[in-house]
């Protein structure tokens, strides 16, 4: 039977002991705490959001012209 993601999450934190899970949260925890702001951060968000407008660009001028 196939599961969900979801609960096959829940059932591998259900296996998990207390040294796993509290290297699992520490790892969630440095994922989140990440300084998001810098100028890095902000160069790399604004190249992917243009590159993302690019390929819509792109996918819907085929559209265009498979529909005509």
């Amino acid at each position: 039977m196939l599961q969900s993601p979801k609960l096959a999450i829940l059932q591998s934190l259900d296996t998990m002991d207390k040294v796993q899970m509290e290297e699992v949260l520490n790892y969630i925890k440095g994922i989140l705490n990440q300084p998001e702001k810098t100028s890095d951060y902000k160069s790399f968000k604004k190249e992917a959001m243009k590159e993302i407008r690019k390929a819509l660009r792109q996918e819907n001028g085929k559209k265009l012209r498979l529909a005509v």
